[in-house]
């Protein structure tokens, strides 16, 4: 099983300003997963486009908005 990535810990690490509000990956179980890194946003979807169009959309489509991740990071509920 390949290591978790923790959205919290992406948060602490990365400089406020360069951080992209959003990240997009596969939970543990392969679904694929938007959350927003201060956890106030997110959700569960059918495929990585349908992610990432959220991710987008409530970025205002900034291009350093979102990250897709090639890790599995883990959405808490």
């Amino acid at each position: 099983m390949p290591p978790v990535l923790h959205v919290a810990a992406i948060h602490a690490n990365a400089p406020s300003i360069e951080a992209p509000r959003f990240i997009v990956g596969q939970d543990p179980e392969g679904h694929w997963v938007a959350i927003e890194t201060h956890g106030r946003a997110g959700g569960l979807f059918r495929s990585r486009q349908a992610a990432v169009d959220y991710a987008e959309d409530e970025t205002a489509h900034r291009p350093d908005g979102v990250f897709v991740s090639g890790e599995r990071i883990e959405f808490r509920l």
